[in-house]
């Protein structure tokens, strides 16, 4: 039985795709913070170099990949493609089992597939410094390597959690030449008066992604990229979907539920977009599960309405799932995944039916990794856990109904720099951390008002 399906370097996508080409609906439009007004390019500017603003708004189906990027794609991708017949076997399921494994890229992640073209079309653009935040680091580390790579400098704000949670991620990005900041921070006047408010504050995504903002608008020579959320983002990541679907062919399958977890749904997007764009193209359909955090559950539990993507809402506005921009996750492990608001394209996608959400807690999440770990010899990602999860939840529904179906999952990234986390859950000190109620309620209570 086989194992292993391998693309050929000359069987790599020369194209991303784009579901924006193949929505029933279009995608509602993205807002100027101050005028409420559709933004233009002229407004991403200060943030983007034009090549990724127009990736950002573009509704082509195909976006050519270029040569450069496809050069150092060549790292680690076609990324392979494995049967988890271990896996499949202490299930003692029906289910055919796959999964995508990310964890080959150089940084550890998917996260390199949007790091590189980034760093790439800044570079082009003349721009030598990058700024970004990260959560669990990994995205931090690709944005690190990518940067190390087109000779530019990289400050990276670390949602102070994790920051402290897994000191070996700052030590990758450092070795790859970029700087990396405790967030929040002193070197910025949102970080300042954050501080001032809390100083013990724990850090999120939005604070990282305010004071990364705040940097790169004072400097035209600067700009910020983002790991996830937005357009370009989930464009790139496409060729994980995209490899899938020659090697589920390799293998003479066709995926029946494809499984992701989501924070701000780069990963997702990227294993189950190509996917959903077939099916409404007329292709075979495959039942998409996005899995995310209990205590952070933006498509489960979240409004979809305009809100800002950072919390000092310097950000423009987009109609997405949110908790409230003001919202400040618990410190659970998947720190990738602690993200107040989902990608648009994954909450529009959300509305039209294309797919259903689930959560789970970070005990359970991790039980599911150890025992993929013992019978596929991977250790995942804390993020990925959570896909690990979903997938042994759809294989053992399928043990219970005799189905003999077949499950596809986007193994996102390895754990080697998430062991503490690991040895609190086998020492049992990995708490099922819960959101405050009353501080999600205010939070959603002080959404913009935005009329659509």
């Amino acid at each position: 039985m086989q194992t292993k399906f391998l693309l050929e370097e000359s069987q790599m996508p020369k194209y991303w795709y784009n579901l924006q080409a193949d929505f029933p609906e279009p995608l509602p439009a993205v807002l100027h913070p101050g005028t409420q007004q559709p933004v233009g390019p002229s407004d991403l500017e200060p943030l983007f170099p034009m090549s990724l603003i127009e990736q950002e708004v573009t509704t082509e189906r195909e976006v050519e990949i270029p040569e450069p990027v496809r050069d150092v794609y060549k790292l680690w991708r076609p990324a392979p493609l494995y049967r988890a017949h271990g896996l499949e076997k202490a299930l003692g399921t029906p289910a055919k089992i796959f999964y995508k494994y990310e964890g080959v890229s150089p940084a550890g992640s998917h996260k390199p597939n949007t790091a590189i073209p980034q760093a790439f079309y800044n570079r082009e653009a003349g721009i030598r410094t990058l700024t970004t935040e990260t959560g669990a680091g990994q995205w931090g580390t690709s944005l690190s390597f990518a940067g190390s790579l087109f000779d530019m400098d990289v400050t990276v704000f670390q949602v102070r959690v994790s920051y402290n949670q897994k000191p070996y991620r700052r030590a990758v990005m450092e070795t790859y030449g970029a700087k990396c900041v405790a967030s929040p921070s002193e070197l910025t006047e949102f970080g300042r008066k954050v501080l001032a408010e809390n100083p013990d504050h724990t850090g999120s995504l939005g604070i990282a992604i305010s004071e990364a903002v705040e940097l790169a608008v004072q400097d035209p020579n600067t700009k910020y990229a983002l790991g996830s959320v937005l357009n370009h983002v989930l464009l790139h990541q496409s060729i994980i979907g995209l490899e899938s679907m020659q090697q589920m062919e390799m293998a003479d399958c066709w995926p029946d539920v494809i499984v992701g977890c989501t924070g701000g749904g780069s990963n997702f997007a990227g294993i189950a977009f190509p996917f959903m764009g077939h099916a409404l193209r007329g292709g075979q359909k495959s039942r998409i599960v996005a899995v995310e955090p209990s205590a952070c559950p933006t498509l489960t539990r979240g409004k979809y309405a305009y809100d800002y993507g950072d919390t000092a809402h310097m950000t423009p506005l987009t109609k997405m799932h949110t908790l409230g921009s003001d919202f400040t996750p618990p410190g659970f492990h998947a720190g990738g995944l602690r993200y107040h608001g989902m990608a648009p394209m994954v909450s529009h996608a959300k509305e039209l039916g294309l797919f259903e959400a689930v959560s789970y807690t970070q005990r359970e999440c991790f039980e599911a990794g150890v025992l993929f770990a013992r019978n596929e010899g991977i250790v995942p990602a804390p993020e990925a856990n959570h896909a690990v999860k979903g997938a042994i939840d759809e294989a053992l529904r399928c043990k219970r109904e005799g189905k003999e179906e077949v499950i596809l999952f986007n193994l996102c990234g390895h754990g080697h720099f998430d062991m503490a986390a690991y040895t609190s859950y086998f020492a049992g000190d990995l708490s099922d951390y819960e959101y405050d109620e009353q501080e999600l309620a205010m939070a959603l209570s002080g959404l913009p008002s935005v009329s659509g």
